[in-house]
């Protein structure tokens, strides 16, 4: 067994910015790696940040993952703060759909992205590929997985899946479109998904303290990309939690409005466990781990299946 297959905590190495050529997007894409420096058989995580943030966010996920033997691919979205786009830039209505073209462009330069990381070529498993993303991020890697984009007419639109991608993890993920705000109907029109395509197995996380500005529903609207979407998917509900899940974000960040180190070690080791079982990693994990959390007295969330 080679030693991404083991759950011992290895040192992790990071690049950034990787920056890849994007001819059409006005600004080439920079992408933040990191990856254990031993082991071999790697799986992929390809995590789409939320609002605002870049590469450089969610490092309590991503040096966890990568410590826990896998590869972590964070590109920088336009929308990110770093790179200071005005909201009159024409790109700005496109947004959300260069954000779906970083991640397949992350995934058609996997071969450039590895190379960049000394000591990683070769080491990298191109057939276990997960996508993860928080909020907008979670919106962005779930049309990788099969959710798609009403029109105004609520219509599907394109189908944006990708075959390469065999897991994901959506935290924060909002719900659907009917009951948005008007703020949210008039700025994010994108906001209109169906989860009815969205078949690639995956764990979605939410919060029941979440109360979002974008809908006029409660927390519940977190849930429905577990609702309306096909098996197989897990839905972790944290208990108390606001919109940052704890603190995944970032360390002592400040849009963290509910910070819990102990939440987010909930999420570190469920994911991980989740990411194992559906990458073929180990078939075991993902139950062991769920069976601790039903059995433990103070649980901080739930887990249902289907």
């Amino acid at each position: 067994m080679s030693e991404s297959n083991t759950t011992q905590q290895a040192s992790v190495i990071s690049v950034q910015p990787v920056v890849l050529s994007a001819p059409g997007r006005g600004t080439d894409l920079q992408v933040r790696v990191s990856a254990p420096v031993t082991g071999s058989d790697l799986p992929v995580i390809v995590f789409s940040h939320g609002y605002g943030e870049s590469m450089k966010g969610y490092a309590p996920l991503a040096d966890f993952w990568a410590a826990h033997g896998f590869v972590v691919m964070q590109p920088t979205h336009l929308d990110s703060r770093t790179l200071a786009i005005p909201a009159e830039d024409p790109r700005t209505p496109r947004i959300w759909r260069f954000r779906i073209e970083d991640l397949t462009r992350v995934l058609d330069e996997l071969d450039l992205l590895e190379a960049a990381v000394p000591g990683l070529s070769g080491r990298v498993d191109h057939d276990r590929i997960a996508v993860a993303g928080h909020s907008w991020g979670a919106q962005t890697a779930s049309t990788l997985l099969g959710a798609r984009v009403l029109d105004a007419d609520g219509v599907p639109g394109a189908d944006m899946s990708d075959p390469r991608v065999k897991a994901g993890v959506l935290l924060a993920l909002t719900g659907l479109g009917d009951e948005l705000t008007p703020f949210a109907a008039e700025h994010f029109p994108f906001l209109r998904p169906s989860f009815d395509t969205m078949t690639t197995p995956a764990l979605i996380v939410a919060g029941d303290n979440d109360q979002s500005h974008l809908s006029t529903r409660g927390p519940d609207w977190f849930t429905d990309p577990y609702t309306y979407s096909p098996a197989d998917k897990s839905l972790l509900t944290l208990f108390g939690a606001e919109h940052s899940l704890g603190g995944i974000p970032g360390y002592q960040v400040t849009e963290t409005t509910d910070e819990s180190p102990a939440r987010v070690a909930l999420i570190q080791q469920l994911s991980t466990a989740f990411l194992r079982t559906a990458l073929a990693i180990d078939e075991t994990s993902w139950k062991t781990a769920t069976h601790a959390l039903e059995n433990d007295p103070d649980p901080l969330g739930s887990v249902q299946h289907k």
